[in-house]
């Protein structure tokens, strides 16, 4: 399995990105697909996760109401649709796929490289 991850960047606050976790590998149907961030000197969190079969959403935290999780089956893609962007966001954001089951929320067993993000107040 591979996961490539990237549209991190630097915004200011209150600012949109979009990121791209693009996956490839083998069949996802049965899996979830997760975005985690680290920030520096933090431990690692999750943020949200999709059911690749039938794209329920989860949210953790200060994601829910302002983040977005989706995922385009043509291109095997999982996205993060990131809105009023927070200083606090600022965090190496990883893609992670696993196969589906009561615990979205870890662990996971194949990761993305991480892509930056840092929002400026």
């Amino acid at each position: 399995v591979q996961l490539q991850a990237y549209g991190g960047g630097l915004v200011q606050a209150g600012g949109s990105l979009r990121l791209s976790c693009a996956a490839a590998g083998r069949t996802f149907s049965s899996y979830v697909m997760g975005w985690f961030r680290q920030a520096p000197g933090k431990e690692r969190e999750f943020v949200a996760a999709i059911s690749w079969s039938d794209g329920s959403p989860y949210y953790f935290g200060s994601a829910k109401g302002r983040f977005t999780i989706s995922r385009d089956n043509a291109k095997n893609t999982v996205y993060l649709q990131m809105n009023n962007l927070k200083p606090e966001d600022t965090a190496v954001y990883y893609c992670a796929a696993k196969i589906l089951d009561t615990v979205v929320t870890g662990p996971y067993d194949y990761w993305g490289q991480g892509t930056q993000v840092t929002v400026s107040s």
